[in-house]
């Protein structure tokens, strides 16, 4: 054999054993330490001393050490112990997965210490030598995902949990076992049994190959079998608990004639356990199987099997009542579609039955429940008991105006795929099958076998330590080292009484502690050897005992027995003060001791983040080298607390501090540097458990690292998930009964007074802290005062959180008055409901309420909230609540709503702090689902992997090289619906996809370089269906933000104020990537705007030009308007709310329907872009003068930018009567992750925003005031331009420049060839604004009939050749006539000169080389438009297209000057009036427009002391003023002889102002309280000096 074979073929050996959990290191010394004892056996044998050894043993084995020796049995091949891997999993498991550190191998040293090795398995390193032979054995490649960890117990052929389908490469998000098996040839079978003897084999016979194989001896104990599979990511333990420590129960002996006649390790067992070890577990899938009886698959109502579509709330019912509704109907019962109308209150099974009538003339023998309506290109189906438009789908259709299309189905015909069967209800509740793995680094306990080979070392050293006469040294070395070994396999953990006997040997090489035995003489005597070995043995069966707990491994120290009952205390009667030990931090960091000195833990008690008591803190130490490296206190910590004084969430929080040694330099240096102490780890636990048991006993914790924001939530599990985590050791008090913390029973008496009983201070106090709308402010006093009047609060339901969270305690005595409350107040709404389930509130019975509260949220609603009741699982105290039943529930009866709730737990799984919970919660999600539904995750799953891949590596090649790396890519996704038929997409489970159109498909040109998809639709009848999926971008953040901007445009509805808001679906399907649904027929404005050239986005006209030519007709404009006045109002409300930034125009979109909405939202809640050091985004929102254009009409503000403005204000304070929910919404996501939420300064803008305190007048005000500074803001308008500028890189060589004015594009082709064009005549136009259009004739070869007339303004002319310069060199193309001119630009005599200018340069161009007359650009500019083909059109005077809003509002003189609105509200004495808006002023008599402003007088005023006046507005006709003017003292009984005199004047120069109009207004009809809001005429002008 070559030395490179020998080499390779070692490799692979320690790759192998490796795997079973040990280091390299390790394993040469367990095997050193092997072939020396064999040595020293055989050269006892030869000499004769085998009198000595154990009569079983001498007479079952020729030599003393193979007696000694873990058994030995004929072992697999070492092939195929390789394609086991670990513990027989697949080898492919241990590779790293992309994106995942690697970290048991580190080979990184420093300072002379070599880095401790981690003992939790992680996955081997991916670049060994021995790949090539694994793929020769039929292993998958190294491009292939890993699969996921199998189950411990061998599956049953007929498990509902295979999957039976082709070989393909797929996702590891589900367990597939099929799949998943370990890769064998034919007839090869795997044995588990014998994995152990296998390495025995190995570890002897491959070093000395004729050796004798051992026999096997027969187990003490009933041990139970192993199991053919290898262990999840974390074993579950059994519903039982373990009993107690049975230490003194069991007898260790030392006795060498007793070692040596036991087989495994030294007299002791390890005891296969079953699957759910763990109790609360096992008390969690018994709760699971109680769920799942009760919604038998036989419960149709719960058990559709396809997706029903979702239905609004009946007060969000704004269209389609009352109305007829145009409905398409596709039937295989007849041939064309059936097309009729119907009222949207007709429900449908009155549709169907309706269309059943033109397909049957006999309807006796048909059952209308038989059959489905479908919606076409959508996988959902309406439910027959419903409204038709009670749907969503209804009500898009009816606000875009789409065709409502419909297809008839059979129920039976209706593929059922997603419905739980029978045997999926016979399936028992298990967490092994559907624990997920993927994307999360795979960890491992100690295998049975690798422990128990390294008790047998232990035990052969123990046993030659006693039998040695000579040379002690060595055995003390070999002895500790296997010590050493043992602990290190279990998770690094040195206890006190391993310390304490390793303390009685004398120092060796490897353990340099100074208190250890000093006289070596001791240990001549055999009985002070025999003690060492009985203590060293108690000591690490103690050690193995406690990893098995604590690590919840398959396997334990003694057979499972039922826990012995033990007698009960009441926590509430016990007044013992709590306290533990806290002993050693260890695996520490060698960093640590060169880095840090004066370690110290604080230790903290809270109850829902509120501390109970002052921290303590234990003493300062250093790190000791022991076996490992440690931190030892061995110190007893007493809380000021008793017992009965904690509640029951109370949670022990323990966090590590140091001082950063101080860099190198003089002592006088050192001295005037100041060293802050550093947060190092943290680890929180509940002091009380899942039965509401006080913890006992030596308890492992593992520390979470600090990180900046990690203390919005803080998980109560461990830090396990990571291999290097540092491991506290704490011991609390043990006793002979269990305290339990029993609920109390509410008390029996809680008054209810009226708030009115309240004196006035108190009620305006009082009334102050209720509208503080969040108890994230509430301060001290505050809560003081809340619980105190909390008898008084009834009147105020949604409060409750606030008046909770000024409980003073909730401990055990407080309780009852707590409950009494909570169970007297008045039902919430399941909204406010939301607010006890933040982490304020961990009370259990507080959170079941809060449940019970939401019970009777509707399915569509509940989704509107899924992502945050996902989050407040975080705040749960224990697995199994009321939350999560309640999700479990809905998502048995809904399928759409078990999608999303996977999605959304899927998801979670990244946040490594709550990875396990949420891994228990998803697996209990996919026990409750069928098989269906879970092959169907399986499948979404492995599609998104696929894109995923494809996404990154379009965004990491050149943009040169993107198109064709997109167009392989997608091959594999074409690869993968060959093997699946179809697909359904995260985003929606009601968009189902057969298939990909390459062709189609494309990538966005900006930094994640997002993929434009267009996948082929199931249905035949739908279109393709477009989304975009984008990885590299956290869409967390964007899904949030929609979700809030949705629950906004719902309340708008819900109180008849629709908005017109565009909603479109944003999911994150992981860290990093998601789906986003695309729009159609939306353009962004950036493209819109350069369409006028780069510098369009400081022009006023290009959005209003691209909306008229893609609404040629005026019913068309005025409706695409109104709806762009609608849908502006609602995204200025919505994104100044949130906080939206980095709104640039590539950012914002508009569809040809005037439609205006927001996309990406990467920068919110005031978290600005910045260039530089300067805010890229300086205005409140975006509103620009291109916008306020459409608005207006014009250039000039009229009177529908009033209505913009009342709109803008009304849906501000809508939302504001909502704050607490949005503040609720926000709250709960602060433990998400979001990177711009996670404190409350981040939740203090949305609070600041909505200004919750202020009245609906004075928001009115201020949001005015908003509008007027973003109109005014030329920073926006720069901002875009920059944008246009940096994106003018992405544009494409190949794109062609096209006319603003005109909608598509045409050619000589289709119009035929052009044969002359004369400028006839010029006409006057007065909109958009005023000014000339000319007439052309427009003549062509072969026309029929008269010449085609046109009509061009100067401006579309210029347009024409701007964009004919940049396709053509200026040589070609014909001069322009010239745009600048002296004097007046719109007289007649300039409109003929540039007549005759024009005719000239249309005879050039239609007469210049052949290229440049057919081009497309001229034959698209003289194509009729709609506005030339209206009848008299050209002819007339007036271009009526755009009519000024104003003119039905021109002044009449000598009769009316105008109106003012006006809002008028006295209340307290004080009389409010708000000027809001003027109408229909007149200009001034030079035709300019007037500078306005409002003066009042209250009459009668003697004194001349009433003036108020508003601010002047510029340059308008229709000023907007929003400003309050307020009387004080004015008694109620002089208000009836009161008049305003109210006049509004031109601002002129030298004080000189000009009267516009006045008018009087008498109060004597105005009720005290009520707010008048009214339009007033103003009389004719005058004249007035005095201001």
């Amino acid at each position: 054999m070559s030395a490179a074979q020998t080499q390779n073929d070692r490799e692979q050996r320690w790759g192998c054993l490796e795997s079973l959990g040990l280091s390299q290191k390790e394993l040469v010394l367990a095997e050193a330490l092997q072939m020396e004892y064999d040595a020293l056996a055989r050269h006892r044998q030869d000499k004769g001393t085998s009198s000595t050894l154990p009569p079983d043993s001498s007479k079952s084995s020729p030599s003393r050490s193979e007696s000694s020796l873990p058994r030995r049995v004929p072992s697999p091949s070492w092939n195929n112990l390789q394609q086991q891997g670990v513990s027989g999993s697949d080898p492919m498991l241990n590779h790293v997965q992309p994106g995942v550190s690697n970290l048991s191998r580190s080979s990184g040293e420093s300072h002379g210490f070599t880095k401790e090795p981690r003992y939790i398995l992680d996955e081997w390193e991916s670049d060994f030598e021995g790949t090539s032979q694994m793929l020769s054995k039929g292993l998958p490649t190294l491009d292939e995902p890993p699969p996921p960890v199998p189950p411990r117990n061998p599956i049953p052929q007929n498990d509902p949990f295979i999957v039976h389908r082709s070989s393909a490469p797929r996702d590891v998000n589900l367990f597939t076992p099929e799949v998943d098996q370990p890769k064998l040839s034919f007839g090869e079978t795997l044995n588990y049994d014998n994995l152990n003897d296998s390495l025995s084999k190995i570890n002897g016979d491959w070093l000395s190959p004729g050796r004798s194989r051992r026999a096997n001896g027969d187990k003490s104990g009933k041990a139970v079998a192993r199991s053919n599979t290898l262990p999840p990511q974390i074993p579950p333990r059994t519903y039982l608990p373990t009993p107690k420590s049975t230490r003194s129960q069991r007898r260790v002996s030392v006795d060498p004639v007793s070692l040596g006649s036991r087989p495994n390790g030294f007299g002791y067992e390890l005891f296969q356990v079953s699957e759910e070890r763990d109790e609360e577990v096992a008390a969690f899938c018994h709760v699971l199987d109680l769920l799942r009886s009760a919604y038998p698959c036989n419960d149709y109502s719960k058990n559709s099997g396809f997706v029903w579509s979702p239905c609004v709330a009946q007060d969000e019912l704004q269209q389609g009542l009352g109305v007829s509704i145009k409905v398409t109907v596709y039937s295989d019962h007849f041939r064309e579609p059936l097309t009729f109308s119907c009222d949207g209150s007709s429900t449908i099974d009155l549709l169907i039955y309706q269309t059943l009538c033109y397909a049957h003339d006999d309807l006796d023998m048909i059952d209308v429940d038989d059959y489905l309506l479908k919606i076409c290109s959508q996988a959902e189906f309406l439910k027959n008991t419903q409204t038709l438009a009670s749907f969503e789908y209804i009500q898009q259709c009816l606000k875009f105006d789409w065709d409502i299309r419909l297809i008839l189905t059979k129920r039976s015909s209706v593929n059922m795929e997603l419905a739980r069967t029978t045997e999926d209800d016979d399936t028992p509740s298990t967490m092994n099958h559907s624990i997920l793995l993927q994307e999360r680094p795979i960890k491992q306990t100690v295998t049975k076998e690798a422990l128990t080979l390294l008790l047998d070392t232990f035990h052969n050293e123990a046993e030659s330590f006693l039998l040695s006469e000579v040379e002690l040294p060595l055995h003390v070395e070999r002895l500790v080292q296997s010590v050493k070994a043992l602990c290190t396999s279990l998770a690094a953990v040195e206890t006190p009484d391993i310390t304490a006997a390793l303390n009685q040997l004398p120092a060796c090489p490897c353990r340099l502690q100074p208190k250890v035995q000093k006289d070596v003489s001791v240990l001549a005597k055999k009985e002070n050897r025999v003690a060492i070995v009985e203590k060293l043995t108690a000591a690490i069966l103690d050690l193995v005992e406690l990893y098995c707990s604590t690590f919840n491994a398959n396997f334990q120290t003694m057979p499972h027995s039922s826990r012995s009952t033990a007698p009960i205390q009441e926590a509430g009667m016990v007044t013992n003060v709590l306290s533990f030990s806290v002993y050693a931090a260890h695996r520490v960091p060698i960093t640590w001791a060169a880095s840090y000195e004066n370690f110290f833990l604080s230790c903290s008690l809270t109850h829902g983040g509120v501390e109970l008591c002052a921290p303590q803190h234990t003493s300062k130490q250093s790190v000791s080298k022991y076996l490992f490296h440690l931190v030892v206190w061995d110190q007893r910590v007493c809380f000021p607390v008793q017992i009965n004084q904690l509640p029951r969430e109370s949670q022990l929080t323990v966090t590590l501090y140091a001082t950063p040694l101080p860099p190198p330099g003089g002592a006088e240096e050192k001295s005037k540097q100041k060293r802050s102490i550093e947060s190092l780890g943290w680890v929180t636990m509940p002091l009380f458990n899942f039965r509401h048991v006080l913890t006992c006993g030596r308890k492992l914790l593992g520390l979470w690292p600090s990180t900046p924001g990690s203390g919005n939530a803080r998980s109560s599990t461990p830090n396990f998930s990571q291999p290097d985590s540092v491991i506290l050791q704490v011991d609390f008090p043990t006793s002979s009964f269990e305290v339990r913390f029993s609920t109390p029973a509410p008390a029996e008496f809680s008054p209810q007074y009226e708030f009115s009983h309240l004196d006035q201070v108190s009620q305006r106090q009082l009334h102050d802290v209720l509208h503080k709308k969040s108890l994230f402010w509430l301060s001290p006093e505050d809560r003081r005062l809340l619980w105190e009047k909390r008898y008084f609060c009834h009147v105020e339901a949604s409060r409750l959180p606030l008046v909770l969270a000024s409980a003073p305690s909730w401990e055990w005595a407080c309780l009852p008055d707590i409950y009494a409350l909570l169970r007297q107040w008045g039902c919430m709404n399941h909204l406010d409901a939301l607010g006890l389930l933040n982490a304020t509130f961990p009370d259990q019975e507080c959170r079941r309420t809060a449940v019970q509260w939401m019970d009777s949220i509707s399915d569509p609603e509940l989704l509107d909230f899924l992502p945050q009741l996902v989050q407040a699982l975080k705040y749960e105290c224990y697995l199994d609540s009321h939350l999560v039943r309640f999700l479990l529930r809905r998502a048995i009866g809904d399928v759409r709503i078990a999608h999303y709730l996977f999605w959304l737990l899927k998801d979670t799984l990244q946040d490594s702090q709550f990875s396990v919970r949420y891994q228990y919660l998803l697996a209990a999600l996919l026990c409750c689902s069928g098989r269906g539904l879970r092959e169907e995750f399986d499948r979404q799953c492995w599609l998104v992997n696929v894109l995923a891949k494809v996404a990154q590596r379009v965004r990491e090649a050149s943009p040169s090289s993107r198109q064709a790396i997109l167009r392989e890519g997608l091959d594999d996704v074409k690869q993968f619906f060959s093997i699946n038929s179809s697909c359904r997409l995260p985003l929606n489970p009601g968009l189902l996809v057969k298939g990909i159109n390459i062709q189609s498909c494309s990538y966005f040109n900006s930094n994640a370089v997002p993929l434009k998809l267009s996948f082929q639709n199931q249905d035949h009848l739908g279109d393709n269906i477009n989304v975009i999926f984008k990885a590299g971008d956290d869409l967390r953040q964007d899904m949030l933000t929609l979700q809030i901007i949705r629950i906004m445009n719902k309340i708008w509805v819900q109180e008849g104020l629709d908005m017109r808001m565009v909603i479109f679906r944003c999911f994150s399907t992981g860290r990093g990537r998601g789906m986003v649904e695309m729009i159609p027929s939306a353009e962004t404005l950036r493209k819109i705007q350069v369409e006028h050239g780069v510098t369009g986005s400081f022009k006023d006209r290009p959005l209003a030009d691209w909306l008229q030519k893609h609404n040629p007709t005026e019913e068309e404009y005025e409706k695409a308007v109104e709806n762009f006045i609608y849908s502006c109002a609602g995204c200025c409300v919505a994104t100044y709310i949130l906080g939206i930034c980095d709104r640039h125009n590539d950012n914002i979109m508009l569809k040809t329907s005037g439609h205006m909405f927001h996309i990406d939202f990467g920068k919110f809640l005031g978290h600005a872009q910045m260039f530089g050091n300067i805010k890229r985004d300086r205005a409140p929102f975006v509103f620009t003068s291109d916008m306020a254009y459409v608005i207006n009409g014009g250039d000039k503000p009229s009177s529908r930018f009033h209505d913009f403005v009342d709109l803008c204000c009304e849906a501000y304070n809508r939302i504001r009567k909502h704050a607490h929910l949005f503040l609720n919404l926000l709250g709960l996501m602060l433990s998400s992750g979001i990177p711009e939420l996670s404190d409350v300064d981040d939740l203090k803008y949305v609070y600041d925003a909505l200004r919750p305190h202020e009245s609906e007048a004075d928001a009115t005000m201020h949001f005015t005031r908003l509008i007027e500074s973003s109109l005014g803001s030329v920073a926006t308008k720069l901002n875009f331009f920059i944008h246009n500028l940096a994106q003018m890189k992405f544009a494409s060589s190949e794109e062609r420049p096209v006319l603003s004015f005109a909608p598509r594009v045409y050619t000589m082709k289709t119009d035929g060839v052009i044969r002359s064009l004369f400028v006839c005549r010029h006409i006057k136009t007065y909109s958009p604004s005023k000014g000339y259009s000319y007439v052309v004739k427009v003549e062509r070869e072969g026309q029929q009939g008269s010449p085609t007339l046109v009509q061009r303004t100067f401006e579309e002319f210029n347009e024409l050749h701007s964009k004919l310069q940049l396709i053509f060199p200026s040589s070609k193309l014909p001069s322009f006539p010239s745009r600048f001119v002296i004097g007046r630009s719109r007289g007649e005599a300039l409109a003929d000169r540039r007549k005759d200018e024009l005719n000239g340069y249309v005879w050039h161009l239609i007469h210049a080389a052949q290229e440049v007359a057919q081009c497309d650009l001229i034959y698209t500019f003289f194509h009729p438009l709609p506005r030339d083909e209206r009848a008299g059109s050209v002819g007339n005077v007036v271009n009526t297209l755009h009519k000024p809003t104003d003119v039905s509002w021109a002044p009449v003189p000598g009769a009316m000057a105008g109106e003012v609105k006006l809002s008028v509200l006295y209340k307290s004495d004080k009389l409010f009036i708000m000027v809001m808006h003027i109408r229909g002023l007149q200009p001034l008599q030079d035709g300019t427009d007037p500078d306005p402003y409002v003066k009042l007088y209250l009459l009668p005023d003697p004194q001349k002391t009433s003036k108020r006046k508003t601010k002047a507005a510029r340059r308008t006709c229709n000023p907007t003023y929003n400003e309050m003017l307020v009387y004080d003292k004015i008694p109620h009984g002089d208000l009836q002889q009161r008049t305003v005199h109210l006049r509004v004047l031109s601002e002129g120069a030298f004080w000189e102002n000009t009267l516009l109009g006045e008018t009087i207004i008498h109060l004597k009809d105005l009720t005290p309280g009520h707010r008048w809001v009214d339009w007033h005429q103003l009389g004719t002008r005058g004249s007035d000096t005095n201001r």
